[in-house]
């Protein structure tokens, strides 16, 4: 890689320094400290790139990191793959006690990193192409870092403009190493948190999610707060009616047992468009303010999901093709005169398609926005497809026999 890394003083001595730390380390780390200086003497630099990674991830390295970075890894930097010494960097700077020390930090390194993007040809200079991979991926990752340390100081703005970049600058990459992106979903679905944004945030934190292996990457405490902010964001975004996905992510197992497993429940009622579990379950709304104080948002939203869920009951046969106001105020649980009116909504929200007749009070719904369909739901398809098919197989008996009938007639003609 090529990086202009600082120039280490004269009286900095690198193989000194990790001398001193082996010899001074405690018995748990004087192996580490032995395979650090044993990979660098012998200049096998993959070798020592895999162990400092594996090393700052240690917790009980956490005092060390700093002085790591400052003293020994600084003077090595060239020798590095570029993507793992940002994910050492980004791990260092969690060490420092002070957003705006760790900004400084992250800031200091990417300054030395390689430009991922080419230098146009001038009278003086052939100019540069792209440079190969890791390089665009290394420079993305620090920058979603520098926005996450900007987030933390509340400089929204900035943070955002570096999350564009980043976006920028993956969408131009064929490869991508899942760290990566995992660094801009993370760090995007933050700041889409903070702006109580929940559209966005609920997309990009389950795209984080599909980056990371949530049982060794993330810890029990995470997971619950992860699996928490999800459900909140998907009852809360007015573009969100599809709750399969989530429903179906591991990480809402964690709620299991624990005084929030309501909401997970909550979301699965949402999901079957179940108004009278949305009832019983409201009652818990007093211990998340965000719910109480959004209910008739929430009400109107169950009642959307159980217009759909009546539209994809529907028996297939063609037998009840039209849906009545009244047999829909059923559903919904909702006053005929009121019928229309969430009709149309769910017409503007795209979730539906089809006709109404005012003057019949009937719906014609052609089309239910695709979701993920839980058990129950592919059992209640499974079903329909059955009556599908023995509706075909009668069609086809019927035409047979009339053309039987027709072909024996002008036989005997």
């Amino acid at each position: 890689m090529d990086v202009d890394g600082p120039k280490a003083s004269s009286s900095t001595n690198p193989l000194l320094y990790l001398e001193q730390q082996e010899a001074a380390s405690p018995a748990q780390l004087k192996s580490w400290w032995t395979k650090i200086r044993t990979s660098y003497e012998k200049k096998l630099w993959h070798n020592l790139t895999v162990v400092l990674t594996q090393f700052v991830f240690l917790p009980e390295t956490g005092p060390y990191q700093i002085d790591l970075f400052d003293k020994f890894i600084t003077t090595i930097e060239s020798k590095i793959n570029a993507l793992r010494l940002v994910e050492i960097a980004r791990r260092v700077g969690r060490e420092y006690t002070e957003p705006e020390l760790t900004l400084k930090f992250l800031e200091s390194l990417h300054s030395r990193l390689t430009t991922p993007y080419p230098v146009p040809a001038t009278a003086d200079s052939p100019g540069t192409p792209v440079p190969p991979r890791p390089i665009p991926e290394a420079y993305a990752l620090s920058l979603s870092s520098i926005a996450y340390a900007q987030l933390l100081l509340g400089d929204l703005p900035a943070c955002k403009k570096s999350l564009d970049e980043v976006e920028t600058l993956l969408s131009e990459q064929d490869t991508v190493e899942p760290v990566v992106y995992a660094g801009y979903y993370g760090v995007a679905g933050d700041y889409f948190k903070v702006k109580a944004d929940y559209g966005p945030y609920y997309k990009n934190a389950l795209l984080y999610l599909a980056c990371v292996d949530t049982e060794t990457e993330l810890t029990e405490e995470d997971r619950r707060a992860r699996a928490h902010d999800l459900c909140i964001a998907a009852l809360l975004g007015d573009t969100i009616y599809n709750f399969g996905e989530l429903l179906q992510h591991p990480i809402l197992q964690s709620l299991a047992g624990t005084p929030n497993e309501w909401i997970k429940d909550l979301i699965s009622a949402f999901n079957n468009g179940e108004i009278g579990k949305f009832e019983s379950l409201a009652n818990h709304f007093s211990s998340e303010p965000i719910l109480e104080s959004s209910l008739n948002f929430l009400r109107q939203k169950i009642c959307l999901m159980a217009l759909i869920q009546a539209a994809f009951a529907r028996p297939k046969d063609g037998s009840s093709k039209l849906m009545t106001f009244q047999s829909i105020a059923e559903a919904t649980r909702l006053p005929v005169n009121e019928v229309e009116h969430l009709i149309m909504k769910a017409f503007s929200l795209h979730l539906i398609r089809g006709s109404l007749d005012q003057v019949s009070s009937t719906a014609d719904i052609t089309w239910v926005q695709p979701r993920v369909l839980e058990g129950g739901q592919l059992d209640l398809l499974a079903e329909q497809f059955d009556a599908w098919r023995n509706g075909v197989g009668e069609t086809w008996q019927e035409v047979n026999m009339r053309y039987q009938e027709a072909r024996a007639a002008v036989t005997a003609a």
